[in-house]
């Protein structure tokens, strides 16, 4: 009775291995549709390692602008933006702020706010996962500000935070930390 019972399990595994089995053929031309979106991937990552490079360089040369494509308020609200007149900008000690969620108008004359101060404790850190943090106070005519980025490692992705120390209206803005010299933004008049 054992040696039938051994029998039937070992036939009916063998059966339902080989009821199993399938196995995916793809074309020549599936084939190489995924070895050009891998290399597409390969060449997109080098792409963002190569840029990450340039902007922590900008970071530390204090020489570069962040053009925001993104702004983010206070209570959560999200508004897309023009990078060439949304920007934060260093050379130095001379930092630039401008947000302009309009078309056209306002103070600067195009759509929002240009503001202008003097950087300083100006501090940049990296933790072990390699991100990168940029600290700095910004006081001028009609800011006093602590602004703060964040670059993720492997991108020139960055997230400013502008924190006004006279109230709470906090503003971030989302975008591509560049060179300056690699910039193309547009600064409208300022305070």
């Amino acid at each position: 009775m054992n040696k039938l019972f051994v029998l039937i399990t070992i036939l009916l595994a063998t059966t339902s291995v080989y009821a199993q089995t399938e196995k995916r053929i793809y074309t020549q031309a599936e084939q190489k549709d995924a070895e050009e979106r891998e290399l597409q991937k390969k060449i997109e990552a080098i792409q963002d390692s190569m840029s990450y490079v340039d902007a922590v360089d900008a970071l530390e040369k204090l020489d570069f602008v962040l053009e925001a494509d993104r702004l983010v308020f206070k209570r959560g609200e999200n508004v897309f933006v023009t990078p060439t007149t949304n920007f934060v900008s260093l050379s130095d000690d001379r930092a630039t702020v401008q947000i302009a969620p309009f078309n056209g108008g306002g103070p600067n004359g195009v759509g929002g706010i240009t503001v202008e101060g003097r950087a300083s404790n100006i501090k940049i850190k990296t933790d072990k996962k390699g991100n990168t943090f940029f600290s700095m106070n910004v006081m001028g005519t009609g800011i006093s500000a602590m602004v703060d980025i964040s670059l993720p490692k492997g991108t020139n992705r960055a997230t400013v935070t502008i924190s006004p120390n006279l109230n709470s209206n906090r503003v971030m803005l989302n975008g591509s930390l560049l060179l300056r010299k690699r910039s193309t933004v547009f600064k409208g008049t300022a305070f």
